[in-house]
């Protein structure tokens, strides 16, 4: 019988990370009093019941219009992965086509391992220079300066697009989503940071743009530095509000007046990339940043009523919210960045709503209209869509891209409630599955508000357009929407239409006053997450119905309240926490993992989901000691992670690290992205 790696304590911070992770991160939210206290339905506690009936589940059932399949992962008595990648063409191994790898084994080795027959790079580090002018990545001599010309901290979501007309080079883009500072300045005193430490970590923040050369004969990535498309926008960077909110009384400031330009980006995790050629990036744990707050709608975003734990309201009034009350209405948004312009101002899409955006992606409708699935990354909160009035225009001509970077402000923000179509008596929070032997139902999509050319339409009673805009969580409330463990990346399958949430984890459900489980999200003190499937009507994006089913239920296969879509348990890698998700040129989704609680590191999984390997889930890689696996790419040739917060272990800091990676002893640790391929040149996993 497979074992699993020994747990390292209990962690009250939800999932397997650390207290400092959480402090930096997220500020202790899983410390706070939980934001939402309507008493909508929770669909967290719908999932657990479901589970022991799963293996007489086989990949054959299939998500129809009444009804989302279920998936699953497969891994399990597979080789370990060799401590240093083998050359040449990696061993034959049996899988779906795109997973014919040999599955990683859960580990806590300090590096970054791949199977057998693969190598690896790292492809740019925190702090190396991508402007020009930028001098070379110093730990001892960081200024804000150089910061600001510099690869940014903390890299999450990625996105590489292609680069007309330079052969073999393509254009990566880089969330930062926040900063450490107990890993960045030696001697750092969280009582009294420095302007200058303050700075740098304003500069450290937001997005970076950068051309990347391939090595034609591996998949090998390095940075072109100084290139022309190379930038970087953060904290103190210029962004406009656009769509019904802009302009409004609510996002205006005395540094603003009219309500349209915003300083900086800030807790940018997940997003999403365009089919018209841009990126979305989603701000989450924005509420962090800002101090003072007392309303009752900063206590339902987790804005807390004290100082901050950065202290940045001591050098700009702006993150004083008894100052500037309105500051915080200007964060919690997606932004659309078009990286091939580097003169262009991204924009703050306000139709999209504001919430703790993890995630951002696009699907266009039959008739060319984008709809947006997103997730609220937060316990019990919610599922959204937004689904454009307006058609994508093809092609790349200057008319095309203008008309394209004005979609996402008209048209329809939705919500999600799910109905599981079980007895709730039959739903005991333990994982037994209902009578009917699966957890699935059916969904509406809830309309809150409307913008068009002549102005915004609330379609919730007491709230105006303004208000859902800017508190879409209390639009939410209102409209009775469903209660979710963590809603992270949210990403609708190429292939299917079918999409896949996130569920990362939620230990408060059924715990003292906090909701019970409900029919898709059945377990109580849930700590390992799960994945749901939804298909919409008639495989009609913009359609106000879906069904959803159970996809997988995550944790140690040997538990009988785990569920890989149907597929033999004893074949399949744990998996615990999923985060991230993408999807390969061969329909497999992909899966990175954020707080393992199985004593393992985190990592990343690929995941069959149609076809008789449906829920064969393996282990592709793990990442260093504290780091987090974010922003998977995967492309043909190869894999792209980025390795968020490495050594964020309590206790660490510059002078006592808890990791060496990227660059070995006596450096400072570095988060990086690296990149992933076959020896041999040869596709991913074929």
């Amino acid at each position: 019988m497979r074992k699993l790696l020994p747990l390292i304590g209990t962690n009250p911070h939800g999932g397997g990370r650390s207290a400092l992770t959480c402090r930096f991160r997220c500020g202790d939210a899983c410390f706070q009093e939980v934001p939402n206290t309507s008493d909508n339905a929770y669909v967290g506690d719908v999932i657990t019941g479901v589970l022991s009936r799963r293996s007489a589940l086989r990949a054959a059932a299939v998500v129809t219009v009444a009804s989302a399949a279920g998936g699953s992962v497969v891994l399990g008595g597979a080789p370990a992965a060799e401590a240093h990648p083998g050359h040449g063409r990696p061993p034959v191994a049996d899988g779906a086509r795109g997973l014919r790898f040999a599955p990683v084994a859960p580990n806590t080795e300090d590096r970054v391992t791949v199977p057998s027959g693969y190598g690896q790079n790292v492809v740019i580090r925190w702090g190396e220079p991508i402007l020009r002018g930028a001098p070379a990545f110093d730990s001892e001599r960081q200024t804000a300066e150089a910061q600001a010309g510099q690869f940014g901290y903390n890299n999450d979501f990625l996105s590489l697009l292609p680069l007309r007309g330079e052969r073999d080079r393509q254009v990566l883009v880089a969330n930062h989503e926040y900063t450490d500072e107990v890993l960045m300045f030696r001697g750092y005193d969280a009582a009294n940071p420095t302007r200058e430490q303050v700075e740098i970590a304003w500069a450290a923040h937001g997005l970076s743009v950068v051309v990347v050369q391939e090595e034609r004969r591996s998949g090998r990535l390095t940075p072109v530095r100084r290139h022309p498309l190379n930038r970087r926008l953060h904290t103190t960077s210029a962004f406009e509000l656009t769509g019904p909110a802009a302009g409004g009384a609510l996002v205006r400031t005395s540094a603003d007046p009219k309500g349209r330009t915003v300083l900086g980006t800030l807790n940018n995790c997940a997003g999403g990339t365009t089919p018209w050629g841009t990126t979305l990036h989603g701000e989450e744990n924005f509420n962090q940043y800002f101090a003072n707050g007392s309303s009752a709608t900063d206590k339902r975003y987790g804005v807390g009523t004290g100082a901050s734990e950065r202290k940045w309201e001591r050098f700009d009034k702006r993150f004083d919210l008894a100052q500037e009350p309105n500051e915080v209405h200007r964060f919690g948004w997606v932004v659309e960045l078009d990286p091939y312009d580097p003169e262009s101002t991204p924009r703050k899409r306000t139709a999209l709503g504001r919430f703790k955006h993890e995630a951002a992606q696009p699907r266009l409708t039959a008739d060319g209209r984008p709809v947006v699935y997103m997730g609220d990354d937060e316990r019990f909160d919610y599922f959204y869509k937004f689904v454009s009035s307006k058609r994508m225009m093809k092609g790349d001509s200057r008319k095309a891209r203008a008309h394209n970077l004005t979609l996402l402000d008209e048209g329809t923000l939705y919500v999600a409630r799910l109905t599981g179509d079980s007895p709730a008596a039959e739903l005991d929070g333990t994982g037994k599955l209902p009578n009917d032997g699966e957890f699935d139902g059916s969904g509406t999509w809830i309309p809150l508000a409307t913008a068009g050319p002549e102005g915004a339409v609330s379609h919730v009673p007491g709230m105006t357009a303004e208000e859902v805009f800017v508190f879409t969580r209390l639009a939410g409330d209102k409209a009775g929407a469903t209660k979710m463990d963590r809603p992270e990346d949210v990403e609708p399958s190429p292939r299917t239409g079918r999409v896949y949430v996130a569920l990362t984890n939620n230990t408060n459900r059924g715990k003292g006053t906090n909701p019970g489980v409900d029919e898709a999200n059945p377990r109580n003190l849930n700590k390992h997450g799960q994945v749901l499937e939804l298909a919409e009507h008639w495989d009609d994006p913009s359609a106000d119905g879906f069904a959803w089913r159970l996809f997988l239920v995550a944790g140690d296969p040997d538990d009988p309240a785990t569920y890989f879509a149907g597929y033999p348990k004893d074949k399949v890698s744990p998996i615990s926490c999923p985060d991230n998700v993408a999807f390969d040129p061969h329909g497999n989704l992909w899966i990175s993992t954020d707080g393992n609680q199985l004593g393992s590191h985190d990592g990343l999984f690929g995941v069959a989901v149609h076809g008789e390997r449906r829920g064969e889930l393996k282990q592709f890689l793990t990442v260093p000691r504290g780091a987090e696996t974010c922003g998977p790419v995967i492309q043909d040739r190869r894999v792209l992670v980025a390795v968020q917060h490495p050594g964020e272990l309590d206790g660490a800091s510059v002078e006592n690290p808890a990791s060496v990676w990227p660059d070995g002893p006596g450096r400072i640790v570095r988060p990086s992205v690296v990149a992933v391929w076959r020896n041999d040149g040869g596709d991913i996993g074929v």
